[in-house]
């Protein structure tokens, strides 16, 4: 593992490893992202017939038709041999609508702008789970923190933690910073864990810019949770056991280590300052991804709302992050 050093020179090259560790976790697990189907016994079996594992690259082309039949439509632009570029999918989507954020209104946008934004650049039908019913509240003329909680049965799902990254990329060594702004963007469509995941999601790659370990960034986004929080508890376990492993175990924190997609491909890209990303350890192989935040063509509407603001999660407060976000920070000397 490339150790990790402070900010300096080499800003630029590290967030493109974090946006690339997003790319690289997204399109590894994107052809199997139909959990109904693609249990880890079955991915198991494809690597093993395809003798793929220890996976070492991105999956095999499917060997008979139903296999193929039972992946997702863009699999022939995911499959090793074929890459050329990154597919679009939500995942990587907000990536780029949370950068729009920022160069529109700065580091002091608040939650209701980025339900604006959602509704000016997000396609509806690119949006899923908690996203979905967010957006349909929003255009039925709900607002925060009603878009997250009323008729939203995922409002604790991972959806908000995949949006964090941009938050972690654009305060690097501020994990703090990038926990408040990734506080406002989530509670547009989560509560509780689901706003917790997001802050520790965005703390997390914001510390891995500057702690001298991965333990040390890990306890660093840990830092941000709310004590009460379950998921304080499991990201805390999921560290320690991780500690023993490769730099892999953290990258792009949100899809793939919520997913268990690639993590140790995006991980090693986030923490290494130059060169390759050290690529993911033998014992970790796409038998592990199990989708979570699969698609889904409707929202059911009989879950028990859950009543929380903004107010519920963290103490870090905006006044003192101010409101200037400057792009250029990140070109390339």
């Amino acid at each position: 593992m490339t150790p990790m050093t402070p900010v300096g020179t080499e800003l630029a090259d590290r967030v493109l490893g974090g946006w690339l560790g997003r790319i690289a976790g997204n399109m590894l697990g994107k052809p199997v992202e139909q959990g109904d189907h693609w249990t880890r016994g079955r991915i198991d079996r494809y690597l093993r017939q395809a003798d793929a594992l220890p996976l070492t690259d991105y999956l095999p082309e499917p060997a008979d038709e139903s296999d193929a039949l039972a992946m997702r439509p863009e699999w022939r632009q995911c499959v090793r041999g074929r890459i050329h570029g990154s597919c679009r999918d939500d995942d990587v989507d907000y990536a780029i609508l949370g950068l729009h954020l920022l160069e529109t209104h700065g580091f002091g946008f608040s939650t209701e702008q980025v339900g604006d934004l959602w509704l000016l650049r997000l396609p509806y039908l690119q949006t899923f789970t908690a996203e979905r019913a967010a957006y349909r509240n929003l255009v039925n003329g709900l607002k925060p923190p009603l878009t997250a909680t009323y008729d939203n049965p995922y409002q604790e799902w991972i959806g908000a933690l995949i949006r964090a990254d941009v938050h972690g990329w654009t305060c690097p060594g501020a994990p703090r910073r990038a926990a408040s702004l990734a506080r406002r963007d989530a509670v547009l469509s989560h509560t509780g864990n689901g706003v917790c995941g997001a802050m520790w999601a965005a703390a997390l790659i914001s510390a891995a810019f500057t702690a001298p370990t991965v333990r040390e960034a890990v306890d660093q986004a840990l830092t941000v949770v709310p004590g009460s929080a379950g998921s304080a508890g499991s990201a805390g376990s999921a560290g320690s056991a991780g500690s023993a492993g490769s730099a892999g175990s953290a990258g792009s924190a949100a899809k793939d280590i919520a997913l268990g997609v690639g993590a140790e491909v995006a991980m090693g890209a986030a923490f290494s300052s130059l060169g390759p990303s050290p690529g993911p350890s033998p014992d970790v192989t796409a038998a592990d991804a199990t989708p979570v935040d699969a698609p889904t063509d409707s929202v059911p509407v009989t879950a028990t709302p859950v009543t929380a603001t903004a107010d519920d999660f963290g103490t870090t407060t905006d006044a003192d992050l101010g409101s200037s976000f400057d792009p250029d920070q990140f070109d390339t000397p």
